[in-house]
This record gives C-alpha cells, sequence and structure tokens, in this order.
C-alpha cells in the first residue's frame, strides 16, 4: 500500500481486482436470493408442508399414515416403517425448529415420537422394529436394521432441540447408548447392520431389510448414521458422539470412495474391503451429492474445516456432473456403470431434492458460476415438473421420457427429502441476504 504526495492511500491494483471479485460475488449472491427464497417458500409452505400435515397425522392410530397414490388417495394397507414414521418426526421438529408455526408443528412431532416410544420401540431389547401395521400393535418385521435406527436417533435428536425436552434429550442419549453397545463394530470402525430383534446379528448371507447380504456394510447406511450423529451431537454436545461423528466424517469422505474412480460405492465386507461383484459397480449420483453437503455439515458441527475435504467435493461433484447430469433438461439421474454415461435415466425426487442443496454449498464455498447453474436449472425442474401443484407434495420421479410416475407417499418416501432441501436453501440464501 502507497501513499501519493497528497495523502491519498493507492491500493495495489491485484487488491482492488480481489476486492472488485468480492464485491461482485457477494452482489450476484444476493441476486439470488431475492430470486429464489420467496419461491423456495412457497412450495415448502404451500405444497409441501400442508400434504404431509393434512394428511399423514394418524388421530386414531397413532403416528403417520404415509401412503398415498399420484393423486393423493388413500392407498391400502397402511403399515408403518420406522425409516418413514421417524422420518416425519423430524420434518414436524426441524420445520419448528426453523421458525414455521412452531407450536402447531411441534405437537404433530410429539404425535410421531409417542407412537415410536410406545409402539415401535422394543421394550425387551431395545431398539426399534422396522415395521409395523397400522395401529402397531402387529410387529410385522421385527428385526432391528441400522439404517431405521439411524433415522429414529435423528428424529429423536431434532425433536429435542426443537422442543427442549430433557426426558426427549435423556431418551436419545440411550439410544446412543445402545447402538454404541450392541452395533458400533469397534475392530474395523463403523457399524455393523442387520439384527435379530434380540440384537444378535444376521445369520451371513441372509437378505436384509436393505435387500443386501446381510453381513455387509452399505455406505447409504452410514450416510444417514453421520446424518444423525450431526444432529445427536449438536444436541448432547456428548465428547463420545464427537468421536463418533469424526470416525464416520472418515468413512464418508475416505473410505467408501473408489480413489481411481473418483466416485462412492456402496456395498462393503465388515472390514471395508469393497464389493464390487454381484452389480455393484455402479455409481449413484444422488447419494454422492448428498454426501457432499451431509460432510458439509458434520464438519460444522465437529469443528472442524472443511477446506481440506474441497478437492473431495468437487471430485465427487464433476463425476456425477460428467456421468449423471442433464445439461440441457436439468435434474440428474438416477445411476450408472464406472466412467459411463447414466444407463438409469429416470430422476428421483429426492435426488433433485439434494442436488440443490449441495450445488449452493458448492457454489457458497468456491464462487464457482457452474455450481449456481446446477442450481437454476435443477430448481427450474423441480418447480415446473415434479413440484405437483395440484394435489401437494412431488411426484416421485420423471421418467426418462420426463413423465411424472409413482406414489406421492409410501414406507419410502415421506416429506423429509423435499422439506429438508428446502429449508436448508432457505437458510443458506438467507445468510447470502445479509
Amino acid at each position: 500500500m502507497n501513499t501519493s504526495p497528497t495523502g491519498r492511500v493507492w491500493l495495489p491494483t491485484t487488491l482492488i481486482l480481489l476486492i472488485a471479485s468480492l464485491a461482485s460475488a457477494a452482489s450476484e449472491s444476493g441476486q439470488i436470493a431475492e430470486k429464489y427464497t420467496p419461491r423456495l417458500q412457497k412450495i415448502l409452505t404451500t405444497n409441501i408442508v400442508p400434504f404431509w400435515y393434512d394428511k399423514s397425522i394418524d388421530r386414531v392410530n397413532g403416528g403417520y399414515t404415509i401412503s398415498f397414490d399420484a393423486q393423493g388417495k388413500l392407498k391400502e394397507p397402511v403399515t408403518k416403517m420406522i425409516v418413514t414414521q421417524a422420518r416425519q418426526v423430524w420434518l414436524f421438529s426441524r420445520l419448528a425448529r426453523a421458525g414455521y408455526e412452531p407450536q402447531k408443528y411441534l405437537e404433530a412431532a410429539e404425535h410421531g415420537y409417542r407412537f415410536l416410544r410406545e409402539k415401535m420401540w422394543d421394550p425387551t431389547y431395545g431398539g426399534f422394529y422396522w415395521q409395523v401395521d397400522v395401529t402397531g400393535n402387529q410387529k410385522l418385521q421385527p428385526n432391528k436394521h441400522l439404517y431405521g435406527q439411524s433415522f429414529a436417533l435423528y428424529a429423536i435428536s431434532e425433536y429435542a432441540m426443537a422442543s427442549g425436552k430433557q426426558d426427549v434429550l435423556d431418551f436419545a442419549v440411550q439410544f446412543f447408548n445402545l447402538l454404541e453397545e450392541k452395533s458400533h463394530d469397534r475392530a474395523h470402525g463403523g457399524y455393523l447392520e442387520s439384527f435379530n430383534p434380540d440384537w444378535t446379528p444376521s445369520p451371513a448371507g441372509q437378505s436384509s431389510y436393505m435387500g443386501a447380504p446381510s453381513e455387509l456394510k452399505l455406505m447409504n447406511t452410514h450416510l444417514h448414521l453421520l446424518e444423525a450423529m450431526t444432529t445427536f451431537y449438536r444436541a448432547s454436545n456428548l465428547p463420545i458422539a464427537r468421536e463418533r461423528l469424526l470416525e464416520l466424517i472418515n468413512i464418508e469422505s475416505n473410505t467408501v470412495v473408489r480413489k481411481n474412480l473418483g466416485a462412492c460405492t456402496d456395498k462393503y465386507d465388515p472390514n471395508w474391503t469393497a464389493r464390487l461383484d454381484g452389480g455393484y459397480d455402479r455409481v449413484s449420483y444422488g447419494h454422492d451429492i448428498e454426501n457432499i453437503w451431509l460432510l458439509m455439515d458434520a464438519c460444522d458441527a465437529a469443528g472442524v474445516s472443511n477446506y481440506p475435504f474441497m478437492d473431495l467435493y468437487k471430485t465427487l461433484f464433476g463425476y456425477a456432473l460428467k456421468y449423471g447430469y442433464d445439461g440441457r433438461n436439468g435434474g440428474v439421474f438416477y445411476t450408472g456403470p464406472f466412467n459411463m454415461a447414466a444407463d438409469d435415466r429416470s430422476k428421483s425426487w429426492w435426488v433433485q431434492a439434494e442436488t440443490i442443496v449441495s450445488s449452493l454449498r458448492m457454489y457458497e464455498y468456491t464462487k464457482d458460476a457452474k455450481y449456481l447453474d446446477v442450481f437454476e436449472t435443477t430448481f427450474g425442474l423441480i418447480e415446473t415438473k415434479l413440484v405437483d401443484w395440484t394435489v401437494g407434495e412431488w411426484h416421485e420421479s420423471l421418467s426418462a421420457q420426463g413423465q411424472a410416475q409413482g406414489d406421492k407417499a409410501s414406507n419410502w418416501k415421506a416429506g423429509y427429502h423435499n422439506g429438508r432441501s428446502m429449508i436448508e436453501c432457505i437458510e443458506i440464501l438467507k445468510r447470502w441476504a445479509k
């Protein structure tokens, strides 16, 4: 920095250009926030939330009814699975914590939480049954799987934060300790996944509720354990929870990444040897993209900088864009073989929901315009093709030809992916607006 004879300060040209560049990026971020925040809020508050609040709360049997066809009409028989029952508890809790009619949505979350405790919790051995009938009295699938347990921990932890209830947090800690005792793999890291009702391991070779041999570990399960542990650590602030969170960050940023590919795969032996046989040599673009922002959030919770992971994030996103992104029509395809274009070219609702969160987070860190382009084209697809403005909620997917298909609600489709996506994107854009 130099001073002229008149006393004026002269800034170096490089510094002037840097300041101008930062000002331009800030201006663009503010414009994006102004343009998209109202549209995201409209989808959340007039399309997603009313559908689930009006239709899903089962005032007769408890829990939530999550079984509606493409027209929003009830599909029977109705069963209740831990994954989506927990996801609804999470959704209503998260809405309350984000400031959307807190009293109303806390009541809706409490309704589902009671069903988890009274009907889906195993009073003898602990943990949650996989699936029960509409009343919760018949235990249709009583085994324990960590995919379902992860969502229960996620939901209970979120409800504890939203409600401020000490007894809910105490139960979350009790549940975490049970998982620590029964399923944490101290020898190889991560978690064993498939168990009988009494927490003895399911027989090797038997197909688990996730459709894979019961002895395998899944990237998908550990991805959702990562988000559950992130929320549990925020709720509890327990040192052991941070240890497990760091362990899961390591698994999802390193262990499940095929380094010579630049993408993740899903199936592993207990010692984390990758299984690429039997059709496992495929890439799920949505899971890789979701993994990016969940790792970012986990690092934020753990107090770890994201910058050492940026090369990984760029690599995972880059692979998905190269092989799985529809640059013409917007959106991300479902899956594909290694180093080849996607061969399942359907566009699932949840993949698009996760894509717009990760693309905003990536732009936030890199200021690379390509991530804004991905956000805008994918959001355009969501707004015009996936959102059902007549019935409510989102279509399950778009076919390769762009036709809407699938049910509005099922044991695998609740208000979690898209509801969370809207909330997260709105909160990111609020930061930009400031």
